[in-house]
């Protein structure tokens, strides 16, 4: 499996959503949603877990995917990543790097 980069930097291909998805188990989809309930207090299903890579716009995304600002701004300018931006590290970015740095560091390793 090729390594897939979502436009906020993290790896969609690591994501246990996705690899649950791709290899149609739905018992780790249980797993994810459960640990994601928890970890973000949300009430997600397995269902609301699946999800194909924020990459590929016509198939299946996790719930957040279509409201998610640091896509929408990326798309908007037809950009892959944020790597790309001239407005690289934006004040969208800074705070989810914030939370997830790894994210920064896969950004900036394509930069």
């Amino acid at each position: 499996m090729s390594r897939m980069i979502a436009v906020c930097g993290l790896v969609c291909s690591e994501c246990p959503a996705y690899v649950a998805t791709k290899a149609g188990d739905y018992e780790a989809l249980v797993r994810v949603a459960e640990l994601w309930s928890k970890e973000y207090h949300a009430d997600l299903t397995p269902e609301g877990c699946r999800c194909d890579g924020c990459q590929d716009a016509g198939r299946r995304h996790i719930g957040h995917w279509s409201e998610c600002q640091i896509r929408l701004c990326g798309h908007s300018r037809g950009l892959e990543t944020c790597a790309s931006c001239a407005d690289y590290a934006c004040e969208k970015l800074t705070g989810f790097f914030g939370m997830v740095p790894a994210a920064r560091a896969n950004l900036d390793a394509l930069r």
